[in-house]
C-alpha cells in the first residue's frame, strides 16, 4: 500500500525559525530540508494553487488573493469555492488514478466543493441583519456539527482580525486529528496560518514573531501525537513553508496615485466615498506587494498611460504591462492590464479616499469581502474607537514580491530522505513529489 502522506502548508515558515521548534524538527529528523522558491505572486492563494496543481498562475487562472470579474464589475476577494482553480490538484489525480485512495483537505483556500473526499473550510453563515454565524463548510455534511460538538464552533475572530492567534490553527490541528482516526485519509492537506499574524503585525524577527514559532510547534506536536495514534509510526510529513514574510517601512497608495491622475473615479454614499468600477478608467486591486491594475475595455495606450504614471515611484520595483507579464507567468484574462511590483520593504494599501473623514465606514471594520484589496490593519484595533484604524504605515511584515533574495524564501521539509529534488524546491515541485508516493507520474 502506498504510504500515508501528509502535507503541512505552513506559511511564513523559514530555516531560521527552526531552532526554536524541536517538535518539527523532531518530526522531519530523519528526512530532508531545503530551500522553498515560492513562485510570484508569493501570495496564499496563489502558491498553494502552484503546490497543488503543479503549475503556475497563467495555467491555473489564481493571480492572486482575489479576482476581478470584468463582465459584472465585481471584486471577490478571499472567495471559497473551488471552480476557480483551472487545473486538477492534487486529490482529483488520485480520485482519478489512484482507485481507492482517499484525501483530506483541511482549510486551504479555495477548497469548497473541491473533489476530496473530506473536506473542512471556514463558511460562516451571513445572517439578513448582516451579522454572522459561525459555521463551516464540510464534507460529509453532518461533520462541523460533530466537530463542534467536540471542539465548539471553529474560532474565526482568531483566524483573521485583530483577535487572530494560535487559538485557530489549534482547533484546525484539532479537528484535523479527528477526522484522521475517524477516516485515516491516504493524503491529508492542513494548513496552519499561525505565522501570518504576528510577523505582519510586528516584523518577522519581532519578539511577538518568535514567540508564535513556538506557539505553532506546541500545535505540531500535539498534530503529529494524534496522527502517529490513527497512523502509525510510518507516515510520511511534509512541510511547506509558502512563503516568507520579510520586514517593511513604507507603504505605497496606487488607487491614490490614479486618482490624482484624474483616472480613478469614486461615488459619495452616506457612510464616505465608494470606489466606482464602472466610471474608473482605472483602478487597483491592491493585494500584499503587488497590485492589478484594470484599465477601463483594456485599452493599450491607456495602459500605457498607467504603467509610465508608476515608473520610477518610491516603493515600486517593476511594472509589467501587456505581453511583460509573461516574465512572472501571469499573462492571464484575469490579471490587470498592468501589475505593479513592490520593492521588498514596501507595500500596497488599497485606500483610495485622501482623508480619513472620507472613507467608507467598513475601511473601519473586519471585512475580507467588501474591501477591494487585501487590508493587514485588519490586525490592529483603535483602543479609542473599538475600529480597525486607517494607519497603513502600523504594518512591519509583507509578501508577495519575487523571492529574489533568499531572505524572501521559505523552507521545506520532509520526515524521510531522498524525497526532494535538489537543495533549492519550486512551489510546484510539491505536486509531483505528493502523487509519486502514490505511483503516479505528474508528467502524464
Amino acid at each position: 500500500m502506498p504510504t500515508k502522506t501528509i502535507l503541512l502548508s505552513l506559511p511564513g515558515l523559514r530555516e531560521s525559525d527552526l531552532p526554536a521548534m524541536p517538535n518539527l524538527r523532531a518530526l522531519t529528523a530523519g528526512g530532508q530540508l531545503a530551500e522553498l522558491r515560492p513562485s510570484f505572486p508569493c501570495l496564499t492563494c496563489p502558491v498553494q494553487a502552484n503546490m497543488t496543481t503543479g503549475r503556475l498562475p497563467d495555467a491555473h487562472g489564481v493571480v492572486g488573493n482575489g479576482f476581478y470579474w470584468r463582465d459584472r464589475r465585481q471584486v471577490e476577494m478571499w472567495t471559497s469555492p473551488n471552480d476557480c482553480i483551472q487545473r486538477p490538484q492534487i486529490w482529483e489525480v488520485l480520485a482519478d488514478r489512484a482507485k481507492g485512495l482517499k484525501s483530506a483537505v483541511w482549510f486551504p483556500m479555495h477548497s469548497k466543493g473541491c473533489r476530496a473526499d473530506y473536506v473542512c473550510t471556514p463558511a460562516p453563515i451571513h445572517n439578513p441583519d448582516g451579522s454572522e454565524s459561525l459555521w463551516c463548510y464540510t464534507r460529509p455534511t453532518e461533520l462541523y456539527g460533530t466537530l463542534r460538538d467536540a471542539l465548539g464552533h471553529f474560532p474565526l475572530q482568531h483566524f483573521w482580525g485583530p483577535l487572530a492567534n494560535v487559538k485557530s490553527s489549534a482547533w484546525i490541528a484539532d479537528s484535523a486529528v479527528h477526522a484522521a482516526r475517524s477516516w485515516r485519509p491516504d493524503f491529508f492537506y492542513i494548513y496552519l496560518p499561525h505565522l501570518d499574524y504576528a510577523a505582519q503585525r510586528t516584523g518577522p524577527d519581532s519578539p511577538a514573531a518568535q514567540a508564535a514559532v513556538a506557539e505553532l510547534d506546541q500545535v505540531i506536536g500535539k498534530l503529529v501525537a494524534g496522527f502517529s495514534e490513527a497512523y502509525g509510526p510510518d507516515a510520511l510529513w511534509i512541510a511547506a513553508g509558502e512563503y516568507a514574510i520579510t520586514s517593511v517601512n513604507h507603504v505605497a497608495y496606487p488607487n491614490r496615485i490614479l486618482r490624482e491622475a484624474g483616472l480613478l473615479a469614486v461615488r459619495q454614499e452616506d457612510d464616505g466615498e465608494h470606489l466606482d468600477l464602472a466610471r474608473s478608467r482605472a483602478w487597483a486591486l491592491a493585494d500584499h506587494q503587488l497590485a492589478h491594475v484594470f484599465v477601463a475595455d483594456g485599452d493599450p495606450q491607456l495602459a500605457r498611460q498607467v504603467a509610465e504614471l508608476f515608473s520610477d515611484r518610491p516603493g515600486f520595483a517593476e511594472v509589467l504591462l501587456g505581453d511583460g507579464r509573461d516574465r512572472y507567468h501571469l499573462n492571464h484574462p484575469r490579471s490587470g492590464e498592468v501589475i505593479l511590483i513592490s520593492t521588498p520593504n514596501s507595500w500596497q494599501a488599497y485606500y483610495w479616499w485622501l482623508s480619513d473623514e472620507k472613507a467608507p465606514a467598513f475601511a473601519r471594520t473586519v471585512d475580507i469581502h467588501r474591501k477591494p484589496g487585501y487590508d493587514p490593519v485588519e490586525l490592529f484595533v483603535d483602543p479609542a474607537s473599538k475600529t480597525i484604524p486607517l494607519d497603513a504605515t502600523l504594518i512591519r511584515g509583507s509578501h508577495g514580491a519575487p523571492a529574489v533574495d533568499p531572505a524572501q524564501r521559505s523552507v521545506i521539509l520532509t520526515s524521510r530522505p531522498a524525497l526532494l529534488p535538489g537543495p533549492s524546491v519550486a512551489d510546484t515541485d510539491v505536486f509531483g513529489m505528493v502523487l509519486r508516493q502514490f505511483g503516479i507520474d505528474p508528467s502524464v
